[in-house]
């Protein structure tokens, strides 16, 4: 099952400005306290293609996170083992062309993706009408449980009534309902988070307003030193 989550929003901020928040929206909670969260983020890979002027980056986030409790309460614990971890990483990959201005991202989620797989992929560019102090973003967020599919591969193995006494809600809710439960759960937190994520941008992109992007590495180098002196 695949259930889908499309948004839109216009930032009033130019391109150049907007791409360089994306890129430095976890650097801190003392600049985003939206991203508070987030433990650690590390650039994998990073390059700019000769033939075409853009920038390719790969990095992972681990996050301060776990699996809903509501999504917890549906699933057994031949599955869970009866916890959730407690920190999650998100794997992040992003091209920007400068040049014609626009930037596409995708994350995706590296735990738990056999219960539920969490795509957030996002298109920002330059509005059609060429308004350049405006950056326009299309999210696009797919959620897939292949809980069922593990379902069926569990009861292939094991006795029907076994499993129906174990899974007890889950068992009478099926596979399918599970997996809609799941996605609409999960669907729910996201559109929640999105909204967060927004105000991140937002002051980030206005710090950059006031204190350019020198102010703000500057920022970032202090907090990084503050963190340091406290471990």
């Amino acid at each position: 099952m695949v259930l889908t989550h499309t948004t839109n929003h216009t930032y009033a901020h130019p391109f150049p400005a907007v791409s360089l928040a994306f890129f430095l929206r976890y650097c801190s909670p003392q600049l985003n306290p939206f991203a508070s969260h987030v433990l650690s983020t590390d650039t994998i890979e990073s390059h700019i293609d000769p033939s075409t002027g853009r920038l390719h980056t790969t990095r992972i986030h681990l996050k301060k996170s776990r699996m809903p409790p509501a999504i917890m309460k549906l699933l057994p614990t031949t599955l869970t083992g009866g916890t959730a971890s407690q920190a999650s990483y998100i794997l992040e990959t992003s091209v920007v062309d400068m040049r014609e201005g626009w930037m596409s991202t995708e994350s995706r989620n590296l735990n738990f993706v056999g219960v539920l797989s969490v795509v957030e992929r996002q298109m920002y560019s330059i509005p059609k009408t060429r308004t350049l102090d405006n950056t326009e973003v299309e999210t696009k967020v797919v959620f897939r449980s292949r809980l069922g599919e593990k379902l069926r591969d569990k009861l292939s193995h094991q006795n029907l009534s076994a499993t129906a006494q174990e899974g007890g809600f889950f068992a009478r809710l099926g596979a399918r309902g599970i997996q809609r439960s799941i996605e609409t759960l999960a669907s729910t937190k996201t559109q929640d988070q999105l909204g967060k994520s927004r105000e991140g941008m937002k002051m980030i992109l206005e710090r950059l307003r006031q204190t350019g992007i020198i102010g703000v590495l500057e920022l970032r180098r202090a907090a990084r030193e503050r963190s340091m002196a406290a471990a």
